[in-house]
């Protein structure tokens, strides 16, 4: 069987360990730690990747931005 837990470390705690002793009880597994890299996860779809560019592009050229007055968000 083969799963892939994605979570943040700050979710780490006995009911993930809980999880992988009631999935996977009394066997043998291999745990392989990496740190995901967002912006490669978004890229990796042609769409994604076409609006991300779009998006900097906008960006750096100071058009089509919306502002926020964070003041008046509730």
């Amino acid at each position: 069987m083969h799963t892939v837990y994605r979570l943040n470390t700050s979710e780490l705690d006995q009911r993930f360990i809980n999880a992988l002793k009631a999935n996977f009880p009394s066997k043998e597994i291999e745990i392989i730690v990496y740190e995901v890299d967002e912006t490669c996860y978004l890229m990796a779809s042609e769409a994604n990747r076409k609006r991300l560019i779009h998006a900097i592009d906008n960006v750096k050229s100071g058009s089509n931005l919306i502002g926020v007055d964070v003041e008046n968000i509730k």
